[in-house]
């Protein structure tokens, strides 16, 4: 973790405090699995979804789910765009190479 400054520890606890939660959890999973496995996700409609559509399977109710999202995108760990009445939501690209950085071993030259 020597890689990382104080600020990166702190934006990547409040990330892991969001993640500590199952229903958040799973919620980010599903997010961050855009497309099937072995298939690219080649344009951000494929990696977004709808705010209502998240929670589904979770048997959460929908102000609950909000919640969840709420506590996702506060931590950073999640977008948010409005389109009429909807909202869609999806994790940015940077975030997943952010944590995939943190779990790598330093290289030492």
């Amino acid at each position: 973790m020597s890689n990382f400054r104080n600020e990166d520890a702190e934006r990547l606890a409040g990330a892991f405090k969001a993640l500590s939660n199952p229903h958040r959890l799973s919620i980010f999973m599903r997010l961050a699995s855009c497309c099937a496995p072995g298939e690219a996700c080649n344009t951000d409609a494929d990696m977004r979804e709808c705010v209502g559509a998240v929670g589904k399977n979770l048997s959460l109710s929908p102000s609950t789910i909000s919640h969840h999202i709420k506590e996702l995108h506060r931590a950073g760990l999640i977008r948010l765009k409005r389109r009429g009445q909807t909202v869609e939501c999806w994790v940015d690209p940077e975030t997943l190479d952010s944590l995939s950085a943190f779990f790598k071993p330093p290289i030492h030259a």
